[in-house]
């Protein structure tokens, strides 16, 4: 009786309310005004152009219904003086994730279905294209739940789960049996509500080709983390996009050997020269089959020695063991025998800007995995820095970081710039990110279809909860 007792306190001390889950969006509206006016704003709008002061935003029934300076503002409309501030669109994330690994070098991954939309949103990221799945039905379910208006969110794009073969340590993975098995799972995962697809390491040519021929039948694209097809074998089989940039692609690994992955440290990107014929023939055949890179700097960001910098709301949102986990991941990336991941990251970067520099489509998103720094929200911020620190200007990596997305997503008419008549996604930033791109992380409110969200209370209500839920 006593052992009963005491299991059923430990049980209700754990418990959690019924709606925690799925507690509506009221708790975390700041902003709920039907016509709202944004006055003496800074406008970075995404489109490339140079930024705009001194400016109106009037938000109508979740759409902007004028931007400019000395515009009327529709009477009743709630003013708010945003001096000092820039608006720039809702972040388009585009390679996101609803799981987090689950520490210790153990691969398996634990969903994040609770703590992770809330984290997206607070930073910003208004839209998000999910890159794989570990659980597809979850990551479906928690989308239905905010298109309900159930739970805070993004607008989430669906990926389906990972197209991978043989060879993967992941034990979550459905291992592809052959080019029927790949385009059996595109036809199923497309029924019930799949919009993109991810080839994965160990993946073959004929999958590969298979999943890309039947995915383009139904309107769909694909998208690959790499390694046993090269990059120049995924465009020639008509991929979409490619994850993570050149330090996926084995071609240049002299180990590499026809629909396998080389085994064993691969150091070739090292030792690559981005001058030299054979990368920039590389650079050149992507951009002629219009395949997209998705930027995922962060997520490389978080192995190098003393990266990033330390932020006390990550540690603060992670479970007293996911902190202690990750302090020690942190502390490893700081020997010695890292020390080359700095040099990998820039010239990750040096690679995306000569991509885009070429002609090349840039896009990007945090990939919340590696070693627990690149974090579901704070990571997408993280990367504006990074692309900035790899040359590009803080406009031009703000339009990576939004319009870019929209375009790929064929949702630009809608979302991923400031303009009359789009919905209101806008991200309200004190400081001056055009000046001091590291403003970004200062998120005062998050406007997603015109209803403004506190990003500090969604951060708090998932203290201590990511690595569990």
């Amino acid at each position: 009786m006593r052992i009963f007792c005491l299991l059923l306190a430990a049980a209700t001390a754990f418990a959690q309310p019924p709606n925690r889950m799925t507690p509506g969006l009221q708790p975390f509206i700041s902003v709920g005004d039907a016509v709202v006016a944004l006055d003496h704003v800074r406008v970075i709008d995404g489109t490339g152009a140079a930024p705009a002061e001194d400016q109106t935003i009037v938000i109508d029934h979740g759409k902007i219904a004028a931007v400019g300076r000395g515009i009327a503002v529709p009477q009743g409309a709630r003013r708010m003086d945003l001096s000092g501030h820039t608006v720039i669109p809702g972040l388009v994330g585009m390679h996101e994730h609803l799981f987090y690994p689950s520490g210790e070098g153990i691969p398996m991954y634990t969903t994040q279905a609770y703590s992770f939309p809330r984290l997206y949103l607070a930073s910003g990221v208004t839209t998000a294209r999910t890159g794989g799945s570990m659980e597809p039905y979850s990551d479906l379910t928690v989308k239905r739940m905010i298109d309900e208006k159930r739970m805070p969110g993004p607008n989430f794009y669906i990926t389906g789960p990972y197209l991978e073969g043989p060879g993967t340590p992941i034990i979550q993975s459905h291992l592809l049996s052959g080019p029927e098995d790949a385009r059996k799972t595109v036809e199923y995962w497309a029924s019930v509500g799949a919009t993109s697809f991810k080839a994965y390491m160990h993946i073959t040519r004929a999958e590969l080709g298979a999943a890309v021929e039947t995915a383009h039948k139904l309107g769909l694209t694909v998208t690959g983390h790499l390694c046993s097809v090269t990059f120049r074998e995924a465009a020639a089989l008509g991929i979409d996009n490619l994850e993570h940039g050149l330090n996926a692609d084995t071609e240049f690994d002299p180990n590499k050997k026809p629909d396998e992955c080389p085994q064993g440290n691969r150091g070739a990107f090292g030792k690559l020269d981005l001058k030299s014929a054979p990368v920039q023939e590389t650079i050149r055949d992507l951009v002629q089959h219009h395949v997209a890179i998705t930027s995922t700097l962060a997520v490389f960001d978080a192995g190098a020695p003393h990266r990033p910098p330390l932020d006390q709301r990550l540690l603060d949102v992670l479970t007293p063991q996911g902190a202690v986990t990750y302090m020690a991941a942190r502390a490893r990336a700081t020997d010695a025998a890292n020390s080359a991941a700095l040099d990998s990251l820039k010239k990750e970067e040096q690679f995306e800007y000569e991509f885009v520099k070429a002609g090349g489509f840039l896009m990007a998103g945090v990939d919340p995995t590696g070693n627990g720094g690149a974090m579901a929200g704070f990571g997408d911020l993280r990367n504006l820095e990074l692309l900035v620190e790899a040359d590009f200007t803080p406009v031009e990596a703000i339009q990576i970081a939004t319009l870019n997305g929209a375009k790929f997503l064929k949702a630009d008419a809608r979302v991923g710039s400031i303009a009359p008549g789009k919905q209101a996604d806008l991200v309200v930033i004190q400081g001056n990110p055009a000046a001091k791109i590291s403003d970004v992380r200062n998120v005062r409110i998050v406007f997603k279809e015109g209803v403004g969200y506190d990003p500090e209370k969604l951060i708090k209500s998932v203290d201590h909860t990511v690595g569990l839920h």
